[in-house]
């Protein structure tokens, strides 16, 4: 494998807090600051790039990535996790033709009993919204969200406690490997399992797993 310095996907994590707050599941979210060159003013989970001081990336990547994210949630949001407690349930790989590319390692944790301290370096601000309401947000055009961060909202849709969203995600570790194809009015994201995948077809007939981004509807299938 390359030196991590030479790599032209960069290895990261992210992290998505989960705590009951008074109207059901809340998830943590911070609104990235807009100097920032990738998604600068979105709203996003924690999370931030992979470095060698975290593990060996070149053997033990998901390990590293697991140390990486809970040192980004301490340094962007001033929470303490212990790393034990982090439940990867997704892997996210850019696709091809982007500035920037990056690996992710999508982690689930429970929400420690501390306040939200921000790096203003990296954020604006800081909601604790349910899934829902984010998804709201983005429909009316009050909030920017990248296409993961989407995904995972959508899929958090509908659970009812903090417990049962942990144990729904790692039920499903998906490694997404999009390819986005322009249509009319936007673009339709395919992930592995859809019918149309393995040919880049969005019209095949059969099982549907993508993120469909056209005319400023969103939508995420998955069968």
């Amino acid at each position: 494998m390359a030196e991590h310095a030479e790599l032209e996907v960069r290895p990261a994590a992210t992290v998505v807090v989960l705590r009951d707050g008074a109207t059901g599941l809340e998830v943590l979210m911070l609104k990235r600051a807009a100097s920032l060159k990738f998604f600068g003013g979105a709203w996003v989970f924690p999370g931030g790039r992979v470095e060698p001081e975290d593990g060996d990336l070149a053997e033990n990547l998901p390990e590293a990535a697991r140390i990486a994210a809970a040192r980004e949630l301490y340094e962007e949001a001033g929470l303490r996790v212990p790393v034990r407690e982090l439940v990867c349930f997704a892997r996210w790989l850019t696709p091809p033709g982007r500035a920037r590319r990056f690996d992710t390692f999508y982690f689930a944790v429970p929400a420690p009993n501390a306040p939200v301290v921000l790096d203003p370096r990296e954020s604006d601000d800081y909601r604790w919204l349910t899934p829902e309401s984010a998804l709201a947000a983005r429909e009316a055009g009050e909030i920017e969200l990248p296409p993961p961060t989407f995904v995972t909202l959508s899929q958090l849709q509908g659970l009812s406690s903090a417990a049962h969203a942990s144990v729904r995600l790692a039920e499903r570790m998906t490694h997404y490997v999009p390819r986005p194809l322009s249509v009319d009015g936007g673009f339709i994201y395919l992930y592995a399992g859809d019918a149309g995948y393995e040919a880049s077809d969005p019209h095949a007939l059969g099982a549907r797993h993508r993120l469909s981004t056209v005319n400023n509807v969103w939508r995420y299938e998955r069968d």
